[in-house]
């Protein structure tokens, strides 16, 4: 009897250019009433061209230092990335905590 297999699309991380399922990477988008500002889209709905990074705030800093939030998202100009670092930050510690 054959299994049942559910596709899951994979997606590029703009920090680590490694190929990913998207359940393994963070979906970012720019705010639609501030310009340049991002927001963190874990459920993948929000509307707007997208973005994906690994959730790890090594991931972001890395993205930051090659410029690639503004690239990745067609963005001109200066892009603020704090809520999506404030995220991250926050989901790892709360993952720190249930490790132990």
């Amino acid at each position: 009897m054959a299994r049942a297999t559910t596709h899951m699309p994979c997606r590029t991380c703009i920090a680590t250019r490694q190929k990913k399922s998207v359940d393994q990477l963070l979906r970012v988008v720019q705010d639609p009433t501030r310009p340049g500002h991002l927001l963190p889209d874990p459920r993948r709905r929000l509307p707007g061209r997208g973005a994906w990074i690994t959730p790890t705030p090594q991931a972001c800093a890395q993205a930051e230092k090659k410029r690639a939030w503004g690239r990745a998202l067609r963005v001109s100009g200066r892009v603020d990335a704090s809520a999506i670092t404030a995220f991250i930050d926050e989901a790892t510690s709360e993952q720190r905590k249930t490790e132990h």
